[in-house]
């Protein structure tokens, strides 16, 4: 009886020492080698593989003691993919609930309604935050990476700011961005307007990126989108300068020509009649409003006043006037 007893207090003892081993150690801050350090943990890697992460990244939970508190936590089914970041100080209990509620790093990226793709890739390659996979990649290579049906990249991206897991693809941004303004695209081509002179949701698109381009005040969106229907609808030149100077790409030296209103060209809307063939710019949300619900309007002309707003007419008379007082008159001092 007094060898059970005495075995009894040495297990008792033996689990008292190891609660409190247990609570030493889920209250003591991780060995992190620098700091602050990031990690990745791939998608569908379990607790093992993760933890085999934060040990290549320098963060040393303690391999079996950490798999043990997860199993004894019940969350080592819990693992979530993603990149994180840690500081010192954190303990393995928050380390534990960091990887398993998914408590990734965050950083964002804009991209800016107006904007040409070359310039939307620029902001891609310039970010510190995410993983440049699409570097160097042909923009068919890139189209067909994100699951992209068209062949020309221009238009296709939705302007927005999107947050990301740090070390994110470019890539997965791309794609967000694109299946983004599909699902802008469809629901605005389902509410247009009755009679509109587009054959499929892409032309639509095009015209949208010449809005967009051609709106200095978001008040007359509408109406330039009016103009530019009416225009379509009798077969008349869009004449719009920005798709021209799309077309003249890095020819373009800030000062359009009469040389260049005259030169034939796929983009050169003076020479040729109808939409370009791909869009011009990332055209918002507003822009491709507007393109698919325009104003009511009987101009067919417009100009800008040079101070952001925009003069209608309907006559090219009334036009003329409109560009001679304008664009033409010296400005006063």
């Amino acid at each position: 009886m007094k060898s059970l007893r005495k075995l009894l207090a040495i297990a008792l003892l033996g689990l008292a020492a190891l609660a409190g081993y247990a609570a030493w150690y889920v209250s003591t801050a991780v060995r992190i080698q620098a700091v602050p350090v990031g990690f990745e943990i791939p998608a569908g890697s379990g607790l093992r593989a993760a933890i085999r992460q934060m040990e290549r990244a320098g963060v040393e939970p303690g391999r079996l003691r950490f798999e043990l508190l997860a199993r004894a936590a019940g969350r080592a089914g819990a693992i979530k993919a993603g990149n994180y970041e840690i500081s010192s100080g954190v303990t393995p209990l928050e380390l534990l609930d960091q990887i398993t509620r998914g408590l990734v790093t965050q950083a964002e990226i804009t991209f800016i309604e107006g904007w040409t793709f070359l310039q939307l890739r620029a902001a891609l390659d310039q970010s510190l935050d995410l993983r440049h996979d699409s570097r160097g990649m042909s923009d068919a290579a890139l189209l067909e990476r994100i699951g992209a049906s068209e062949s020309h990249p221009e238009g296709l991206f939705f302007p927005d700011t999107y947050l990301f897991a740090r070390h994110s693809s470019d890539l997965a941004v791309l794609r967000r961005a694109y299946r983004a303004m599909q699902r802008h695209l469809v629901e605005e081509w389902r509410q247009r307007a009755a009679d509109l002179p587009y054959k499929t949701p892409y032309d639509a698109l095009i015209l949208a990126s010449i809005v967009e381009k051609e709106t200095g005040r978001g008040a007359d969106r509408g109406e330039i989108a009016g103009v530019l229907v009416n225009r379509l609808r009798i077969g008349m030149a869009l004449q719009t300068d920005p798709a021209v100077i799309y077309g003249l790409g890095e020819r373009f030296d800030g000062n359009l020509k009469r040389v260049h209103l005259t030169t034939d060209g796929p983009y050169n809307t003076y020479t040729r009649r109808g939409l370009p063939p791909t869009p011009i710019s990332l055209p918002g949300l507003a822009a491709m409003r507007a393109t698919l619900q325009p104003a009511r309007t009987k101009a067919l002309y417009f100009v800008s006043r040079g101070d952001g707003t925009t003069q209608f007419s309907r006559s090219l008379e009334e036009h003329n006037r409109a560009v001679s007082k304008h664009q033409l008159q010296p400005r006063k001092k």
